[in-house]
């Protein structure tokens, strides 16, 4: 059995603690409670969040937008953007979520643990340069990557986000950098509005973001047929140093905020298309970051088919795995699509 370690801290309940807010700390609330069960405490290693750095978190972010985050340790409360609240906790909270994603880290790096999860809140991959967005305050992938670039000096980090709501903030991070590939499948047109086919990064990295816009309805075999036509290939010419996923739960069936149909079963597929990509490519090295999910029990039982696939303790029967992995409905017009436009750059065996 793979080693497997979880990054979770009781400060993550702290931020924003208004439960009438849609990412309330209810959701990280379940998702502990399950982890703390008999059936699931002895198969994890826990691990504590660290703070994340001024100078680390200004990797990809403006410093005068950081100091202006740490300023709310002074405030009740006060809104960061139409949908981003803080309280004064929010600081805290928000440096220990990007730091969290360090720790994890670092903790595969010294092979203590063979893969993880970060289970945090705020999320991230809303947040952009300068500005807080979407209930995230910092890009904790982003950083994550920037770091995995600056400390183990990785030239080619993997970046997959199948959260419900285009990673905005991520692709603008990494949108002419070739050192970072960028993928998102996600409901559009939706919030935030960008996550086009069509934008596909410029300068050294055209190519090297991959978006895969999909009307409402889209389910678990919709999402295999996606990961096993477009996502695999390109991930198998790109060979990964390190694979980091923004894991949203909010394509879950019964979402409250999407309309995508995914169960946990598909959930359970995705990751493990991702964990054998880094057995394959990258010596296991994959970390799995918590973005959106608003269905407490939808978020709780996706959650843990993700850890164990990671654990190798197979979620899927063989019947099932064998379904999701037969290769169907290339002609899919959003699949034609997304390869007509990449396949200028990446091969996909058709």
């Amino acid at each position: 059995m793979k080693k497997t370690g979880i990054v979770k801290d009781s400060i993550y309940l702290e931020h924003i603690k208004d439960s009438g807010h849609i990412e309330s700390p209810g959701r990280l609330f379940h998702v502990y409670e399950m982890l703390e069960t008999p059936e699931m405490t002895d198969l994890l290693q826990f691990i504590k969040p660290r703070m994340a750095t001024k100078e680390e978190i200004s990797w990809n972010h403006d410093i005068n937008y950081i100091n202006r985050v740490e300023k709310t340790q002074e405030m009740e409360w006060v809104q960061l953007d139409p949908d981003t609240l803080a309280n004064n906790v929010t600081w805290k909270a928000s440096c220990l979520a990007a730091g969290g994603g360090l720790a994890l880290i670092d903790e595969i790096f010294e092979k203590n643990i063979d893969n993880g999860l970060l289970l945090c809140r705020p999320p991230g991959h809303h947040a952009i340069h300068s500005k807080a967005m979407g209930f995230c305050i910092f890009n904790n992938i982003a950083i994550s990557a920037c770091y995995l670039k600056k400390k183990y000096n990785l030239k080619r980090i993997l970046i997959v986000d199948w959260d419900l709501h285009h990673g905005n903030g991520t692709q603008d991070s990494f949108y002419n950098d070739k050192q970072v590939l960028y993928i998102s499948t996600h409901q559009y047109p939706y919030y935030p509005g960008s996550g086009a086919a069509e934008q596909v990064g410029t300068g050294e990295g055209k190519y090297y973001t991959i978006n895969i816009p999909l009307s409402a309805g889209h389910g678990d075999m919709d999402f295999a047929n996606i990961y096993n036509l477009i996502i695999k290939p390109i991930v198998k010419q790109y060979n990964p140093q390190f694979i980091l996923v923004s894991a949203g739960f909010d394509i879950y069936f019964d979402d409250p905020l999407g309309e995508m149909k995914v169960t946990e079963k598909g959930f359970a597929y995705l990751s493990r298309v991702l964990i054998d990509l880094a057995d394959e490519l990258c010596d296991g090295k994959i970390a799995f970051f918590l973005e959106g999910g608003y269905n407490f029990e939808g978020l709780a039982q996706g959650i843990k088919s993700v850890i164990f696939e990671c654990l190798g303790q197979n979620y899927l029967l063989t019947d099932e795995l064998n379904a999701f992995k037969a290769k169907k409905d290339s002609k899919n017009p959003v699949i034609s699509r997304v390869m007509e436009i990449h396949g200028k750059k990446w091969d996909f065996g058709y």
